[in-house]
């Protein structure tokens, strides 16, 4: 009986598939971080999502909503990976586990990774005093496995998250520096034995050589957002629209990263103002929560000149047309207006405006627009 052995990089390559590879950073046998790293090798683009432990999901393991990471299994990831998999409607070529304990010597193989600190931090772990200063500073091992799992119950969950999604892109970015030095027989022996995952160490040799083609500086992380709600005396992060704007954002992730290079399309992300022109209060908010899953830049929120609008509208400046339709395509807005501003070569009034606006009417339903 003569059994053929593939290879899921070569496979992916030659099918022009988009690469899918579940990344788990474990601390004390939970996911302290989960990230899914999509990569798609003809156009050489990367997009990452951040799956946050506590996301409120009907499991179908326990028949019951609870977070995400109650199901999770160190010795079994499957049933994880799974949730994960029905969440986002895609299938990961690869999953990944790096526990704190084997983060040390990785890093420490690495040579260090560096990450800007805006703000330093100090704290007392087992009765040792913890030091972060801020800047840009080099972690070692020992200071990465801290900084990429410390949790405060005085910091800022937004903060928490930024902290650890810059970790994370920092250490790809230091897997793609060092990937000639790791080839290094010897050192590819020992890396490769700190990672829990099935790949063998030729199939992940193979995937680092293609990851030194995403460029991280250009590479932005978009959370799975929803509403927090209580369930069962803990506060649960609920998708939006039952786990639908999810898929839709994946999908659009997916047409973005496959588009043809030919197309030239302009690596731009536009920047959004969305102004609440009804009554509901809190709308401006939560639509701009959307959009951001997105990937937009919404750089500011507010309410219109009135609250009575009756039609929602997408009033663009100095923004590519193309860009503009699929922005309104998403909310299903088929009102497209273009602002002409006049100014003055040497006006030095002139401030600075978003490159669209979306004034939300009473026809918006906070996902669509209706009646169009």
């Amino acid at each position: 009986m003569l059994t053929f052995r593939t290879n899921p990089v070569e496979d992916a390559l030659s099918s022009n598939r988009v690469i899918n590879v579940l990344f788990i950073l474990e601390s004390e046998k939970k996911p302290v971080s989960t990230y899914v790293l999509m990569y798609y090798p003809v156009t050489k683009r990367a997009a990452v999502f951040d799956i946050p432990g506590e996301l409120g999901l009907l499991l179908s393991r326990i028949n019951r909503v609870d977070r995400i990471d109650s199901i999770y299994d160190p010795s079994r990831i499957g049933a994880y990976q799974a949730e994960i998999e029905k969440l986002l409607g895609i299938e990961f070529t690869f999953s990944v586990v790096i526990t704190k304990e084997n983060l040390i010597p990785i890093v420490d193989l690495l040579e260090g990774i560096e990450i800007f600190i805006p703000s330093s931090v100090s704290y007392r772990e087992d009765e040792e005093l913890i030091l972060f200063p801020s800047g840009m500073t080099v972690l070692d091992g020992d200071k990465a496995s801290l900084y990429a799992t410390y949790s405060l119950p005085y910091e800022d969950r937004e903060m928490e998250v930024f902290r650890r999604q810059r970790f994370f892109l920092g250490f790809l970015n230091r897997i793609i520096q060092m990937n000639d030095r790791l080839k290094n027989p010897e050192a590819a022996k020992l890396f490769f034995s700190f990672f829990k995952t099935s790949m063998t160490r030729r199939t992940m040799t193979q995937l680092f050589d293609e990851f030194v083609f995403i460029d991280t500086d250009r590479t932005n992380i978009q959370s799975v957002t929803g509403n927090l709600r209580e369930v069962s005396g803990q506060m649960l992060i609920i998708p939006h629209w039952d786990g639908n704007l999810v898929k839709e954002v994946i999908r659009q992730t997916l047409a973005t990263l496959t588009r043809d290079v030919r197309e030239q399309v302009r690596e731009y992300t536009l920047t959004v103002e969305v102004l609440n022109g009804t009554a509901v209060n809190g709308l401006a908010g939560r639509t701009a929560e959307m959009l951001r899953s997105f990937g937009y830049d919404v750089i500011s929120i507010g309410n219109a000149d009135r609250n009575n609008y009756e039609e929602t509208a997408v009033i663009y400046r100095a923004a590519d047309e193309k860009m503009v339709r699929d922005f309104a395509g998403i909310i299903r807005c088929g009102n497209i207006q273009q602002e002409f501003t006049q100014y003055e070569e040497d006006d030095q009034s002139r401030e600075y405006r978003a490159d669209l606006t979306l004034l939300i009417g009473r026809n918006f339903n906070g996902r669509y627009v209706t009646g169009n």
